[in-house]
């Protein structure tokens, strides 16, 4: 057959076949000249095209979209500064663990170190923060390489890959049958790993001679999907189960092994700490806050997370589902597993929890003006249905909620993860409603942090996407506030962290959302429930103390 009548297919085109073919369902995107033939393939491939304001909504969207999901997201931006704001998104999903793949124009080859609009290192640059990346070569390499950085996102934990494309290889066409497209369901393996037998028969062991254990259920429970498994381990063998990120909605609000707010107490008593997909970071004190004296056993994904920061007595990498099936299993039928024993542990928990909860009971009742954020945040907890994700974005008021609001279902709580990114609310919720829209989105975010993609609010309305927007407002950045009070005291507590007073429920409603603004703590409820009515992306204005501190602000180490 002649050259010239052979089937020909662009680097774009090719890119849509390759996302296809991963099960992606929609990119989220900021148009620009380099990439625009990737939108024409997607059109052909029956891929939505979903255009943001900013690039950091684009990336931070993908991110939550594979987190609701379970399959990864695909962030499509231009060259250069493109590129470069997406950076914050990657970032935050690289250290959140969540698998998206975002792709960047580059100049063309042939104007290689000519100094082409835009051009910059994208790959030195973003390699450090990502699992893979690459510039593709060569037209027919497009959809292969694609394919290539998707396998490379489920490498140990799952994290964001990059390809740049240059625009000639993106806009050029090559015969169909010289390009290697990757069949669905072909290219990638099962990456799913059960764990050492004998580690998991030793760790069955501890569990059922254990009189104190405690387990901690953290991000890679969701992402693993492993809720069954870890609600089945802890049920089984009468385990206290506490949680965070996205592990948060593990087992539901009141059940006798949900635990919140006895964490450290727990962990300072405890014969046997079981951590679940969570590092030894910042958020665990680095290792410390674990009693000396108690055995250490730590499960993940990643073998360079286990024993980083603190030795461990047993270390596992797999998967937690299966490693947390196996370890029941084996447990089973060795007389109770130990369940009858714990239940006097069980109770001393519950007794700890209870006098956390009494010391938070004035904040949750007050009636003040203006508003204690522990009242804002009591009265979202009871707003929450089983039906509703929450989404926290900001400092010092997600902290609050972090202490109060209890997810009703798995994967129903979605929060920037250890980089502490602000801003990730709006994208978050994007994703969140496109992915399951027979889902309510609830998101609370602090003033400071919806201001930094907050003009995205236009997205949802674009997009008819509805959800109950809070902005706790005390017109500061109250969080590092606090730090500089205390460090240098009440004269220059207000440098470089104080707002405008802003009416965000204006500027919802300027976009055409619902929007209200509350003042008395008893308005929030009936705010809550028009804005849940109104069909609208809203945003409820309310006014908090300014000079009311969660204790985890508090309690920061960087402060003292």
């Amino acid at each position: 057959m002649p050259e010239d009548s052979e089937e020909l297919i662009s680097g774009g085109h090719l890119v849509a076949k390759a996302l296809k073919a991963e099960g992606v369902e929609r990119i989220y995107t900021l148009c620009g000249g380099h990439i625009i033939d990737i939108y024409d393939g997607c059109v052909d491939e029956g891929i939505e095209v979903v255009d943001v304001r900013h690039e950091q909504v684009a990336a931070h969207a993908a991110d939550g979209y594979a987190r609701i999901t379970g399959r990864p997201g695909c962030a499509v931006v231009t060259a250069g500064p493109g590129t470069t704001d997406a950076v914050t998104g990657v970032a935050n999903a690289f250290r959140a663990e969540s698998p998206m793949l975002l792709i960047g124009g580059q100049g063309a080859h042939s104007q290689h170190k000519m100094g082409s609009l835009q051009d910059l290192p994208h790959v030195e640059m973003m390699a450090p923060i990502s699992k893979f990346a690459a510039t593709v070569p060569d037209t027919a390499r497009v959809a292969d390489m694609v394919s290539m950085a998707f396998r490379e996102c489920y490498h140990g934990a799952p994290g964001p890959s990059f390809l740049e494309i240059p625009r000639d290889v993106l806009d050029a066409k090559v015969p169909v049958a010289k390009a290697r497209v990757p069949e669905a369901g072909q290219y990638r393996a099962s990456t799913r790993t059960a764990g050492d037998p004998a580690a998991v028969e030793k760790l069955a062991d501890l569990l059922v001679h254990a009189e104190k254990p405690a387990i901690l259920l953290g991000s890679q429970v969701w992402t693993t999907r492993a809720t069954d498994d870890a609600v089945e381990l802890v049920r089984t063998l009468n385990v206290p189960a506490y949680m965070n990120g996205a592990g948060r909605g593990t087992l539901p609000p009141g059940d006798p092994h949900h635990f919140q707010l006895s964490r450290r107490y727990a962990f300072s008593n405890a014969d046997l700490i079981v951590i679940v997909g969570t590092p030894f970071d910042f958020r665990m004190g680095y290792g410390k806050r674990l009693s000396p004296d108690a055995t250490v056993v730590q499960i993940d994904l990643d073998y360079r997370t286990v024993g980083r920061n603190r030795d461990v007595d047993l270390g596992i990498v797999g998967d937690a589902g299966m490693i947390l099936k196996a370890v029941t299993e084996a447990a089973s039928g060795r007389l109770d597993g130990g369940a009858v024993r714990r239940k006097a542990w069980l109770e001393e928990l519950r007794a700890a929890e209870q006098i956390a909860i009494e010391k938070r009971l004035p904040g949750l009742k007050s009636d003040a003006a203006p508003i204690h954020p522990y009242r804002l945040v009591g009265e979202i907890n009871d707003f929450l249905t089983e039906d509703s994700i929450y989404i926290g974005d900001g400092g010092d008021i997600v902290t609050f909620s972090g202490q109060v609001v209890q997810p009703k279902s798995p994967g129903h709580w979605m929060d920037p993860g250890p980089l502490g990114t602000l801003g990730v609310g709006v994208p978050f919720v994007l994703a969140a409603k496109q992915a399951r829209p027979d889902k309510e989105v609830v998101a609370l975010f602090g003033d400071g942090a919806f201001s930094l993609t907050g003009w995205d609010f236009e997205t949802l309305v674009r997009y008819n996407l509805p959800f109950v927007g809070i902005v706790g407002n005390n017109s500061s950045m109250n969080q590092i506030r606090y730090g500089q009070k205390a460090k240098y005291g009440g004269e220059r507590e207000r440098v470089g962290n104080t707002l405008g007073d802003v009416h965000y429920d204006r500027f919802a409603q300027m976009l055409g959302g619902y929007g209200e603004e509350v003042r008395d703590p008893a308005d929030i409820a009936p705010a809550l429930q028009r804005a849940r009515e109104s069909g609208l992306p809203s945003l409820i204005n309310v006014w908090v103390d300014p000079d009311a501190y969660a204790p985890g602000t508090m309690n920061q180490t960087m402060y003292k």
